[in-house]
């Protein structure tokens, strides 16, 4: 592995108004030759974790649902100079998802890091709720994760991460879909990180706190319910919502070898939001 000073930090989307200031401090991992799918990449913090593996250096797939968010996120990383490739797909669907996996690793001339990141975002607790938090947030995790299996055991190990929420670590009224999910997400997390072992594949989590970008859940939030926005701000000691790149750092970290005696664990990144 080689390590190499960032230029430049990572940046808010275009139109956020944040400002992340760069600091010597900060490294960029080099991951020139690895083979990147984000499952759930074209926007938000999906879309920072794919830019955050291209700018390491590494060829990215991406997918999701929606073209013209694809389409745009997939030129920000062909611009980075390395491969990049994208296509739609419905991630609650079984066959979408294996038509997908195997068109990246195809494209990619194989799979070194796969990132399940979709959610459907189930908070009403009916059936509604619980069946699109069960087929997006937990079973693409587990059919991707399938899928990129065999591609990579063929390149000799790799690495799995998962975007769960520090929702998974509590009990909640507001969505207890979402919350008991993600939970499912952090324990099968563990169970694949003790199963896959054996095959050199290493499994992670991030469990992210609140993350605002445009047109992301706390972005309308901030307008439609100003009172839950300001209670959820409140309680995060740093002050502030996160930014999408402050997971895409932790998440190139994780997949890299400067994390590799890092398994079945769950890092949480909130600003202390979970402390409370």
């Amino acid at each position: 592995m080689r390590v190499v000073p960032a230029s430049a930090t990572m940046r808010p989307e275009p139109g956020s108004g944040v400002e992340v200031r760069a600091a010597e401090a900060h490294m960029q991992i080099a991951l020139k030759g690895r083979r990147v799918v984000v499952a759930g990449g074209s926007r938000g913090i999906g879309r920072s974790i794919a830019l955050g593996f291209a700018d390491a250096g590494a060829a990215v797939s991406i997918c999701a649902r929606g073209q013209d968010h694809l389409t745009a996120t997939s030129r920000e990383i062909a611009a980075r100079g390395v491969k990049s490739h994208a296509a739609v797909c419905d991630l609650a669907d079984a066959a979408s998802i294996a038509t997908y996996v195997a068109a990246a690793a195809d494209a990619l001339g194989g799979i070194d890091v796969l990132v399940n990141n979709a959610s459907g975002f189930g908070h009403t607790d009916d059936e509604a709720g619980w069946a699109v938090g069960i087929n997006v947030d937990l079973m693409a995790t587990v059919r991707a994760s399938h899928a990129a299996l065999p591609h990579m055991e063929k390149a000799g190990g790799g690495a799995i991460l998962n975007i769960s929420s520090i929702s998974g670590f509590a009990a909640s009224t507001r969505s207890a879909p979402y919350a008991s999910v993600k939970a499912a997400v952090i324990n099968y997390t563990m169970s694949q990180a003790l199963t896959y072992a054996p095959r050199k594949i290493r499994v992670n989590a991030i469990a992210p706190g609140s993350i605002e970008f445009p047109g992301g859940v706390w972005d309308k939030r901030k307008m439609s319910d100003p009172k839950l926005y300001n209670a959820i701000l409140r309680s995060i000691p740093w002050g502030r919502l996160g930014y999408p790149e402050e997971i895409a750092a932790v998440a190139v970290f994780l997949c890299s070898d400067a994390a590799s005696w890092v398994t079945g664990q769950t890092l949480t990144v909130d600003g202390g939001q979970s402390l409370g």
